[in-house]
């Protein structure tokens, strides 16, 4: 008995819509990976495809060259391609283990500094829609609402950034289905949250805290001073070993000393910060003191 051939068909050789060929695919892959630094295999094309579709559309162009053509020419549009092939999958408390630490301990020394008059100041890096930053600022101003008066008066900051201008608008809304919210400690977000229907509503005092950002983490930033906590999670999982490397040593270099770096649970660290970090629970890692 003679063995079937099974055939698969490339996504190039298919019609389209739009016209879509293997030069389109390599071009959009280079242009993200220079950009954003994600690799996007050939396995990919049809995400890409689906996914810039709607912009081809808004521009009014008909085939996928004349729109990279576009993209060379307009970098506004070039971040909005950008964007919505990104991944923004995320919850309140994702990776528990991290705020538990967080509130155990690196909470307590921060907030004795900052009730001293110090300045405390933390990064979310990668914060897609804003779970991330707000579980972290409920976690710091925690149950007791007296405290939380007390620490929110004083020199804190969060800087939540992303590449993707949509997901920001989210975090600046601070309005979430309530559905996406069961893994928030009860006691927090009676203290921190209002129930509006289906949704929740971030307080103001958490709100507060925070400032969000439009940041391309491989691009320059502009950011003044030292961060004490960064937390840049399921970001790097996108990368090459390269691009990560480069990534994880610039976060380290923008830690104070002593300060912490947590990441994804699926990531390491690499690289030269391997040196200038040590690990002290599952993804977290704390910078070598001065």
């Amino acid at each position: 008995m003679s063995a079937l051939a099974v055939t698969t068909q490339s996504p190039f050789d298919v019609a389209h819509d739009f016209a879509y060929h293997r030069d389109d695919f390599q071009a959009l892959s280079a242009l993200i990976y220079a950009d954003a630094g994600i690799v996007m295999p050939e396995g990919k094309a049809m995400l890409i495809y689906s996914r810039l579709t709607k912009y081809l559309r808004d521009r009014a162009v008909s085939t996928f060259a004349q729109y990279i053509d576009l993209l060379n020419r307009d970098p506004q549009e070039r971040r909005r391609a950008i964007s919505a092939l990104t991944t923004n999958h995320t919850k309140f408390f994702r990776e528990n283990h991290h705020f538990e630490h967080f509130a155990r301990d690196v909470r307590p020394g921060l907030i004795r500094r900052a009730l001293g008059g110090g300045r405390v100041r933390m990064w979310s890096a990668g914060c897609s829609s804003g779970e991330e930053v707000y579980s972290l600022a409920m976690t710091l101003l925690g149950e007791d609402q007296v405290m939380a008066r007390r620490i929110a008066g004083s020199d804190i900051a969060l800087l939540a950034s992303d590449l993707a201008d949509h997901v920001l608008e989210t975090g600046r809304a601070a309005i979430y289905p309530s559905i996406g919210t069961a893994e928030m400690p009860a006691r927090l977000k009676q203290n921190w949250a209002k129930v509006e229907g289906a949704n929740i509503v971030i307080s103001d005092a958490v709100r507060d805290l925070v400032r969000f950002r439009q940041l391309n983490l491989l691009g320059n930033w502009p950011l003044k001073g030292m961060f004490d906590v960064i937390f840049c999670r399921n970001v790097m999982i996108y990368f090459d070993e390269p691009t990560k490397e480069k990534l994880l040593d610039r976060l380290c270099a923008k830690l104070q000393p002593g300060g912490f770096l947590y990441i994804g649970h699926s990531e390491r660290l690499v690289g030269p910060a391997v040196r200038r970090c040590d690990p002290v629970g599952p993804t977290i890692y704390r910078k070598h003191d001065a």
